[in-house]
């Protein structure tokens, strides 16, 4: 499908899932708006090269995801927002009563608060245009729990709890709110881990990823950000319309088990 003339904000996308999201959005010609917390050349750089694949208006615009009030700042400086993918997060593992309090505040700031405040910002300019999508990227985390994660679970499970919310109160208007529930996928974030792993268990790449990292991942391969950018598209559809308030796996199986 087409999604010219829309506006899509996709935050924390100057790399990994976001970014590969922020792409296939413009791939399918929707404006896209690239978003992080930092400022630099190479982020505007990359708007920029997107702009030029795509012969779409992408931009970058600097907002802090961890501040409410710089989340809804990046929606009204933005100007439009038809589609909204909520992707911003951060990871920290630590078993629960060793938890530094400033990285559970902020694991629930970004991955979590920070959806509630653009979705606040958002719908109004949706409502006024008639259309639109919430796409919230949650994770196999947001259905089920894995020890020394308790933030990042608690934050899933709130962005699933929210898109159900969310979908109840647009559920007569013309717009939807879903959430993307990934298992492990591989990003440069990611690639990077694997070396240092195989020297820690002293195994080779293929039982790394097989029988470390994707031990819980049936299909014992990752997800790719192309993938979930695909779904993301699925979701903006017309075929889409009556899916509000759901989950979409794209884990390999994992919910599954």
């Amino acid at each position: 499908m087409t999604l010219s003339g829309k506006t899509a904000i996709v935050t924390g996308s100057n790399s990994g899932i976001g970014l590969g999201v922020a792409r296939e959005l413009a791939k399918a010609g929707a404006d896209v708006v690239l978003n992080s917390f930092t400022d630099r050349d190479e982020d505007h750089a990359l708007a920029a090269e997107i702009a030029a694949e795509t012969s779409t208006n992408t931009r970058y615009i600097k907002a802090d995801m961890s501040k409410g009030d710089e989340c809804r700042a990046l929606i009204e400086t933005a100007g439009a927002c038809d589609i909204l993918v909520n992707n911003a997060g951060i990871q920290h593992v630590s078993p629960i009563d060793q938890f530094p309090v400033d990285k559970w505040d902020a694991i629930i700031a970004i991955n979590m608060s920070s959806t509630f405040h653009t979705t606040a910002a958002a719908l109004p300019m949706m409502r006024s245009a008639g259309w639109g999508r919430i796409v919230n990227i949650a994770s196999a985390h947001g259905l089920t729990a894995s020890p020394f994660k308790s933030a990042y679970v608690a934050a899933k499970h709130g962005v699933v709890g929210m898109t159900k919310s969310v979908a109840l109160e647009t559920a007569r208007e013309p717009i939807t709110c879903n959430a993307i529930c990934p298992g492990y996928v591989l990003t440069p974030l990611v690639e990077a881990q694997i070396p240092d792993t195989m020297k820690e268990y002293n195994m080779s790449r293929e039982d790394v990823i097989k029988n470390v990292m994707l031990e819980r991942q049936p299909s014992k391969e990752f997800a790719t950000v192309e993938q979930l950018g695909g779904t993301a598209i699925f979701l903006c559809s017309d075929a889409a319309a009556q899916i509000t308030g759901t989950t979409i796996s794209v884990d390999g199986g994992w919910t599954a088990l």
